[in-house]
């Protein structure tokens, strides 16, 4: 007799979403990476999208949303970077009170991040005060150091 686990439906997206979030980091980590690895890390983000959406919380959607922002300003493609923060902000709208601090801070940060690599200063500006407001106010000292320190990270393209 093995003992295997059995799954249900939802416990399985859960851990794909949770598999695919992990990679989909592990690759926007690295310094450098391939185009194989730039394709999987997209890939990744959009897999775990499509499972929080099955599975998730309405958190759990804007935060993939959030990622998917973040992967295509990392591959400086700026029209799907601002179409899926455009999904974060308007997720976090939506849900206010499913939110977290942080989410209120990395929602305009995806912004931001998305209108500096598509060349709009002036919005990118707006989103980056935005952010920099909703981070200061983030009560958990690690919360708001985690946020600061994506915030701070990463392709401004000469915005910030």
């Amino acid at each position: 007799m093995t003992d295997e686990k059995h799954y249900t439906e939802s416990e399985a997206h859960y851990l794909f979403a949770t598999d695919f979030r992990t990679r989909t980091w592990n690759l926007l980590d690295l310094p450098t990476r391939t185009r194989d690895e730039d394709e999987r890390m997209r890939d990744y983000a959009h897999a775990s999208l499509a499972h929080w959406r099955i599975t998730g919380t309405a958190a759990q959607y804007e935060r993939s949303e959030w990622m998917l922002a973040r992967v295509y300003a990392v591959l400086g493609q700026a029209e799907a970077a601002l179409l899926h923060a455009q999904r974060c902000l308007d997720l976090l709208e939506d849900h206010k009170a499913e939110m977290e601090e942080l989410d209120f801070a990395f929602a305009p940060e995806a912004m931001a991040r998305a209108h500096a690599i598509a060349g709009n200063k002036s919005y990118a500006l707006k989103y980056i005060a935005l952010a920099q407001q909703a981070g200061d106010a983030i009560r958990s000292e690690d919360d708001r150091n985690t946020f600061f320190q994506e915030f701070n990270g990463g392709n401004w393209n000469g915005m910030k």
